[in-house]
């Protein structure tokens, strides 16, 4: 039997994360995973696409604005299979460092598929049928999530595809409808559309991005119609069907039933824990009716020395928050005193073009919650940085509670507007106000400009409109 310390299933985002943390404090780990170092995140989503949406933006210019920058060519090739390859190599490249990370913080590595056999011991079975025993003092579940299917639509990894199949197919679709306009769903769409693709997007619920502020949802809406794009929303597809070289989707739209052709479709309508076959139930570990595991804001479980992070706690399924549970996790384990984790510290940036970022409450949620609100905002277009860029839609716009000053949220679409986050959740961690941002000098020119200026504008003196 192997002892240890700590025991973590899962070396997504979450997990190794948790286990350098862990060991950083003295602690013997090791780490079992099923199928590759870094997880999904790093293999199959984040780090990909995101290496897929450069490629996008650099295609999407050279095709549609080249003449804008004084670029001219006869006969420009774009070859999809390559950026495909590009990314797939940028992703070896993070896996190789997190091999890396592993040997250098001597945590132990077990490939293998994990099962709980008592709340201490768990047995990890590798790919040939080997087994091992693996005993700790506390156990870590850190398994993700998976695409959650339609059951009336099936997959055949071809025409009908997953965000599996779509990360790593080197043709490009002649046209696609994609089946859901969450992260995932706008990311895929602004992809294929930036290299000519025809793009259709099919949403149930009334808007695109629906849990962002709904002015970002109207924004980004009108950017995607701009670029060609059509989109249905309040909408289901009721029948997809597979036929020679195209695919026949039934689309029930608010003004009545569509029939749309396509050559591919992709469903991309959202995640599902991966906890089944881990013996969570027989451990005696508290589920939600959707699966996922119920932790405290430390991530412990109702079993002691049992705990759980990322996506299989469902609490917000994006990469950063598994690793902010892993490391608050790992200091309550080895004793300390961390800070519960706060999703309403939480920054959420969707990939698409433009950009999306927000944090904390939309403007209705905060309504919603008794605030007095009042907001500021401020438009790209008269951003000197992001006119030079070229790039000047969207804009930001901030939450205010009227009566403190205190920052409930930001709503921002545009360029690069995810790497503008950090200012806000800094200010709302420290309990700054809405004159601290207005007060705190931006360097001109840059897009951060536009954060004080609607931080002016929620103060009611904006300068610059």
């Amino acid at each position: 039997m192997n002892e240890f310390d700590v025991v973590i299933v899962g070396a997504g985002p979450g997990g190794y994360v948790c286990a350098i943390r862990a060991a950083q404090l003295g602690k013997k780990v090791a780490i079992v995973e099923k199928q590759f170092l870094g997880g999904i995140c790093l293999n199959w989503g984040c780090i990909p696409t995101k290496t897929l949406l450069s490629n996008a933006a650099l295609a999407h210019t050279l095709r549609e604005r080249s003449k804008e920058f004084g670029i001219s060519f006869d006969n420009l090739t774009l070859d999809y299979s390559a950026a495909v390859k590009r990314s797939r190599t940028v992703s070896d490249r993070l896996v190789k460092g997190v091999g890396f990370l592993m040997k250098k913080n001597n945590i132990a590595v077990f490939m293998g598929t994990a099962k709980l056999k008592t709340r201490d011991t768990m047995e990890v079975k590798d790919a040939a049928g080997k087994t091992e025993t693996l005993k700790a003092k506390d156990i870590v579940i850190a398994t993700g999530s998976n695409f959650a299917s339609l059951p009336n639509i099936p997959v055949d990894g071809k025409q009908v595809i997953t965000f599996w199949e779509a990360i790593v197919q080197e043709s490009l679709p002649k046209s696609v409808l994609v089946i859901g306009a969450g992260a995932m769903g706008v990311e895929f769409a602004t992809v294929w559309n930036s290299y000519g693709s025809q793009v259709t997007l099919v949403e149930m619920l009334p808007r695109i991005v629906p849990l962002e502020d709904e002015e970002i949802s109207t924004e980004l809406t009108r950017s995607f119609k701009k670029r060609g794009m059509q989109i249905f929303t309040g909408s289901r597809v009721s029948s997809v069907k597979p036929g020679k070289g195209k695919v026949t989707v039934i689309v029930d739209a608010p003004d009545g039933q569509k029939t749309v052709e396509v050559e591919q479709v992709l469903i991309a309508t959202g995640f599902r824990p991966n906890t089944e076959d881990l013996g969570l139930k027989e451990a005696g570990v508290t589920l939600t009716e959707r699966s996922f595991i119920q932790v405290d804001d430390f991530s412990a479980t109702n079993v002691p020395g049992i705990w759980a992070i990322g996506d299989v706690t469902g609490k917000l399924l994006l990469a950063h928050v598994a690793s902010s549970m892993g490391i608050i996790c790992a200091e309550k384990m080895a004793g300390l005193d961390p800070e519960p984790f706060d999703i309403n510290l939480i920054p959420r940036a969707t990939y698409c073009e433009p950009q999306v970022g927000s944090f904390g409450m939309s403007e209705a949620q905060a309504k919603e919650k008794g605030y007095t609100v009042k907001t500021g905002r401020f438009n790209f277009q008269a951003n000197g940085k992001a006119l030079g860029l070229g790039n000047y839609s969207g804009f930001v716009k901030v939450i205010v509670d009227a009566k403190y000053g205190e920052i409930l949220g930001a709503a921002m679409i545009g360029e690069s507007v995810s790497e503008l986050l950090p200012e806000f959740t800094l200010a709302r961690r420290n309990e700054l106000t809405i004159e601290d941002i207005a007060h705190n000098v931006h360097a001109h020119p840059t897009l951060s400009e536009a954060i004080q200026e609607a931080a002016e504008d929620a103060l009611g003196r904006s300068i610059q409109q």
